[in-house]
């Protein structure tokens, strides 16, 4: 289930679109535009399951006509494909029994047929000796994952793969496998583990199937952005030539990256603002929008705090070019959250900043644990003596 060197796979493209047609703050206009994009991806596949799921959901209009001339010819195929395996399993070797397993495994994942896909993906590795060939077959698994973002699929998939390696494995399918648990990080939230994976993808990175480098790159730096100290930042994403040679094709992301960590929040804050729609409309960004939002935020006014004991609400409020009540407020929630170490003084207009002190930190959670530890010991000594 490959696109093209360099491309991503077609169906990938088609799902991004049937989830813009999701989103309610997509014009019209737009809306129509993409349904006649769905209407011809589904035609030229013969995706007749998912033509049948969409006219359904109301996502497309029903052709019976259509429906009956695609049930027709993927009949057929399907027969050709039937009298392929037959004559290969009576007249050929291994070889091309297994390549003509593979053909209908293919038929499957092109109509959409996801369940009948898998099922014959078994059949197809059950036919398969070769270590790389059944990393291809999980590939093949993890893309009809991405398409409905069937995360439980995509767990199985990656820990398969793994399994896999330790059989053996060439370094290209290893590189191109982090690109894909990277993405699956990013869309349940572990941007943490996301941004090392993805990170140690950049100079390897062959994984066009499922998204063009660029937006790899923007990835990259979103999810390194609200992960990485300010030392690793430098080293593995301000500095990264990989980085710097794709970095201003993104709109914004460039300014994004630098003003942070140039301190130029004012300008930080522009740019967020012309990267949030770029967020918002990513299928798998989308759901963790408002999270990304208050993370991000809360990275930066940590920045800004760290350099100072204390300092005026006034002068945070233009250094980031807000007003003092939108910094007040702002504050205020991540404060109460925990989220920041400092306290405000709204009669002083100062905000002062106490950050937790780790050996205090560490002391305070050691004497926890040994109370515990005691309060245990007591009642197992109590139960001892009956």
């Amino acid at each position: 289930m490959e696109g093209e060197e360099g491309s991503q796979h077609p169906h990938l493209i088609l799902a991004s679109k049937l989830f813009l047609l999701t989103l309610s703050d997509i014009p019209d206009i737009e809306k129509l535009r993409f349904k006649d994009d769905v209407f011809t991806f589904v035609k030229q596949d013969d995706m007749l399951p998912l033509y049948e799921t969409l006219i359904a959901s109301s996502v497309l209009d029903a052709d019976p006509a259509l429906v009956e001339s695609m049930r027709v010819k993927l009949d057929d195929q399907l027969k050709k494909l039937d009298e392929k395996i037959a004559d290969a399993e009576e007249n050929l070797g291994e070889s091309e029994i297994r390549e003509a397993h593979l053909a209908k495994s293919l038929f499957f994942i092109r109509i959409g047929d996801k369940e009948k896909a898998l099922e014959h993906i078994k059949v197809t590795e059950s036919k398969t000796v070769a270590v790389g060939q059944k990393m291809d077959l999980v590939f093949y698994t993890l893309l009809l994952g991405f398409f409905d973002m069937d995360f439980d699929l995509i767990a199985k998939s990656i820990e398969k793969a793994k399994s896999l390696f330790e059989e053996g494995g060439d370094w290209e399918r290893k590189n191109r496998l982090k690109v894909y648990e990277g993405l699956y990080c990013m869309s349940t939230r572990n941007f943490k583990k996301a941004a090392d994976l993805f990170l140690d993808s950049i100079s390897t990175f062959t994984t066009y199937e499922l998204f063009p480098y660029d937006t790899f790159i923007f990835y990259t730096v979103l999810t390194s952005i609200i992960s990485l100290d300010r030392v690793s930042l430098k080293q593995k994403v301000v500095d990264a030539p990989e980085i710097l040679t794709v970095i201003g094709k993104v709109p914004h992301l460039s300014e994004f990256l630098n003003s942070l960590y140039d301190c130029q929040y004012k300008s930080f804050f522009t740019a967020f603002d012309g990267l949030t729609e770029q967020i918002k409309l990513d299928r798998y960004l989308h759901p963790h929008f408002r999270y990304y939002m208050r993370e991000i935020r809360t990275v930066v006014y940590s920045q800004f705090l760290e350099s100072y004991k204390s300092v005026t609400i006034e002068a945070m409020a233009k250094a980031f070019g807000v007003t003092v009540g939108f910094i007040d407020v702002e504050l205020s929630r991540f404060i109460a959250a925990g989220k920041l170490h400092c306290k405000i003084d709204k009669v002083a207009g100062v905000l002062e900043t106490n950050r937790p002190d780790a050996k205090n930190a560490l002391y305070q959670a050691t004497i926890k644990q040994g109370d515990f530890l005691l309060n245990r010991i007591q009642k197992l000594s109590r139960v001892i003596d009956l």
